[in-house]
């Protein structure tokens, strides 16, 4: 039940005002003592010409003169305020009777029944470390991708690599005058990193070394087959380090695309870009006037005919939408990007493509050291692949001095190592740039997603002991488990569905993640008042169903955002 629309449905022939209305102004008191809901009167006084406590008490006396609806307790008022207390055992009933029928598609919904949306994340590039920032980007594009499958709408999740531009240029020189195919192999990005970096510190010195690996650019172009075989084997390289990361974060895509495979769509879009008259010369280069839009030019092409990042955006977005036809199509990227897909968004609804609108960008802030940038060209990268390793190694360790005996202990520690570092990233808004502290990420204490799991495994331990006759089929009385403590936990657990959808409408996977924490405190709290495998089988059986409930809830919760549930830690 939505008991806000309830109440506003309620409230509305008392107030005189639509339920939209209504429904903008109720709230939820900071001490379930104080009510469940409460619904302020001082915007009442106005019309109906009276003292807010004094149109709080005849709301109150009103509403309790009447048969109550049974989900509601009381009604009572508190100067300006009218409280609303919930009926606890009918609130209990309603909310664990619709995790028990949905099981672990509590939460999800049909509302994108019919709707395509497109989800591009990651986005690494060839021959570079996938570093904190792709990390970032993985993990919130996942996130987003699971949020909106589970709300019914029909995804496909697109990976578009970095694996066209002058970079290639200079790595197959670097690889002609210092690489080897033996060593490459063998160390994979760490070898093509390595020579890109001396390429860098030699051009300083020797600038010729730039018009060489603009010769091979242009070779790459013209279709050259000794460029373009170095280029496909630097990204197969590149993607045998990347698949490797994938699996370990349980990522799949549907559909994999560097920006070369849109190197031939672009003189078209070249084209209809001039043919809508908004090509305009600028210092020899082409550009789409953007300045009554409060915007900088666009660049298209450059003065040497070369094509840019937007020309190749819009290539994809235009290829994008002839293929699937989307109803919404979603970028991450970093907050860097904003100006970027204002400009080229822009220039495709100016080009008359009425699904611009459509697109959405949703940025995040960037990792930053104390040390400031991360620089691929100096070589100081954190490599993600090192820090994962890093991170369950610390598990591990924690694990043989904690439970020694645990079963699949290599398993839990990849499971409870690799979902920390997510977790971290998921728990605070995706906006801010976030200073790289390895000691906090690795933390397994607070509210961490180590934190979130020990819950979900203490609901297994307790389900695990209890018997099968302890939760039977039939539904428990639920009027049992009314104290302050069981009603905090349902209270969290009726509000995940609304959360979900709330996280999809913002983009913002971090409130499942906080609303994880809050339920693993929640229920901590009601573990230690209450004895859940009590000797009376009545008081068992409702705490059992709550039990249930939670692990439900936690572990769907953990799987939005691409974490495991151990059963043990």
């Amino acid at each position: 039940m939505d008991y806000k629309h309830l109440l506003s449905s309620l409230l509305s022939p008392f107030a005189q005002l639509p339920e939209s209305e209504i429904l903008s102004f109720i709230e939820s008191p900071p001490d379930p003592a104080m009510g469940h809901f409460a619904f302020p009167c001082f915007r009442l006084a106005k019309t109906l010409k009276k003292a807010p406590p004094v149109i709080a008490l005849e709301i109150a006396a009103q509403t309790m003169d009447k048969p109550l609806p049974e989900w509601l307790g009381k009604v009572v008022a508190t100067g300006p305020y009218v409280n609303f207390f919930l009926d606890t055992a009918a609130f209990a009933r309603e909310t664990l009777e619709a995790i028990r029928q949905a099981g672990d598609r509590y939460g999800a919904s049909d509302e994108g029944a019919g709707r395509k949306v497109l989800v591009e994340y990651s986005s690494p590039n060839i021959a570079k470390h996938f570093n904190p920032g792709h990390f970032a980007n993985t993990m919130i594009g996942k996130a987003l991708d699971n949020i909106f499958r589970y709300l019914g709408y029909s995804v496909t999740s697109i990976n578009h690599l970095g694996d066209f531009g002058t970079q290639f240029g200079k790595l197959i020189t670097a690889y002609q005058l210092w690489g080897s195919r033996e060593e490459i192999e063998r160390t994979e990005i760490d070898g093509l990193l390595k020579i890109y970096v001396r390429f860098h510190e030699e051009a300083e010195k020797n600038p010729s070394l730039n018009d060489t690996a603009r010769a091979w650019v242009v070779r790459m172009q013209d279709g050259d087959e000794e460029a373009l075989e170095l280029w496909r084997w630097f990204v197969d390289i590149s993607m045998r380090s990347f698949n490797r990361l994938y699996d370990r974060l349980g990522v799949r895509f549907d559909l994999i695309r560097g920006e070369s495979y849109y190197t031939d769509k672009m003189t078209a879009v070249v084209e209809t870009i001039r043919q809508k008259g908004l090509l305009v010369e600028s210092d020899g280069a082409q550009i789409v006037d953007l300045e009554d839009y409060g915007m900088p030019p666009c660049l298209i092409l450059r003065s040497d005919g070369g094509t840019l990042y937007p020309t190749r955006d819009i290539a994809a977005a235009i290829d994008r939408y002839e293929t699937f036809k989307f109803d919404k199509s979603i970028y991450v990227t970093a907050t860097e990007q904003i100006l970027h897909f204002a400009q080229w968004i822009k220039v495709v609804e100016l080009m008359g493509f009425p699904w611009a609108k459509d697109i959405t960008h949703v940025t995040y802030g960037m990792y930053l050291f104390e040390s400031g940038r991360m620089s691929t060209r100096k070589g100081d990268v954190l490599n993600v692949e090192d820090l994962l390793n890093e991170a369950v190694a610390k598990t591990r360790a924690i694990i043989e001095e904690k439970n020694p005996n645990l079963a699949d202990k290599e398993a839990v520690a990849e499971q409870v190592g690799v979902g920390a570092l997510i977790f971290n990233r998921l728990y605070n808004g995706r906006i801010k740039d976030t200073m790289f502290n390895l000691q906090q990420m690795l933390s397994f204490e607070g509210e961490t997603g180590p934190y979130v799991q020990y819950t979900h495994a203490r609901t297994c331990s307790v389900l695990g002991k209890a018997k099968p006759s302890d939760i039977p089929d039939a539904a428990p009385q639920y009027s049992l488990i009314s104290d302050p403590e069981s009603f905090d936990v349902i209270r969290l657990l009726h509000d995940y569905p609304s959360v979900i959808k709330d996280a999809a409408d913002k983009y913002e996977p971090f409130l499942i993640s906080r609303h994880l924490v809050a339920l693993a405190q929640a229920f901590n709290a009601f573990y230690q008042k209450n004895v859940i495998l009590t000797d009376d089988a009545q008081v068992k059986h409702a705490r059992l169903t709550l039990t249930k409930a939670v692990q439900t809830v936690l572990r769907g919760g953990l799987a939005l955002l691409g974490i495991s549930a151990p059963c043990a830690m």
